[in-house]
């Protein structure tokens, strides 16, 4: 009985790794990454990631960890993901310092990602990077900062800009602020043209 039991685990363990390589081929194209992409952010040698997706390569933690991480995804979905066809998306809040939270709610790198922030009052500090970002307020009021300019958005607005633009974005007041955000790399912008509402009057 005990030697059926081990025999019946060693079966459901191979199961399980014979699905990993099939698993991290179809996330890799689901995110448009080519294998050299793919071996460039990980530092996995192309010859290595095809091997492990094709299944001739036993995958081993020090691969999975990093590709993971290039895939944005817990390491328990490329060992046992959901079924197939599980159209949800499993949600994992990020708590920030001064208890701010982002949810991550796409996990495609490379691409325009999708975030819901709760953001607490903090100080401003305006900063630039590459990149577009896109803000919708659901709840609460936004204070935008760009350059020189400042606007209020309230829920329902939207505002959109070039990151290359020295910016900041809050809380307008004492209270949390809920807002949809999106930021994706220089030149990917949303579709949306809706321009955020006038200063406040001071």
């Amino acid at each position: 009985m005990t030697t059926g039991t081990a025999e019946d685990d060693g079966v459901e363990l191979e199961r399980i790794l014979e699905g990993i390589g099939p698993r991290l081929r179809r996330l890799r194209r689901e995110r448009g990454l080519t294998l050299q992409a793919l071996a460039a952010t990980t530092g996995i040698s192309v010859s290595t990631l095809s091997r492990v997706e094709s299944g001739v390569r036993r995958p081993t933690l020090d691969l999975l960890i990093p590709l993971a991480r290039a895939h944005r995804v817990a390491l328990d979905q490329l060992v046992a993901a959901p079924a197939s066809g599980d159209p949800r998306v499993h949600l994992r809040p990020l708590r920030r310092q001064g208890g701010s939270v982002l949810v991550p709610l796409t996990q495609y790198p490379g691409r325009v990602q999708v975030f819901k922030q709760v953001l607490a009052p903090r100080p401003p500090e305006l900063v630039t990077h590459e990149g577009y970002e896109w803000l919708y307020v659901l709840a609460g009021r936004l204070r935008l900062v760009l350059g020189a300019q400042e606007f209020t958005l309230l829920p329902g607005e939207v505002a959109e800009f070039d990151t290359t633009e020295p910016h900041w974005f809050g809380p307008a007041d004492d209270a949390a602020v809920e807002i949809l955000h999106l930021f994706g790399p220089r030149g990917d912008q949303a579709v949306v043209r809706t321009g955020p509402s006038t200063p406040p009057p001071k």
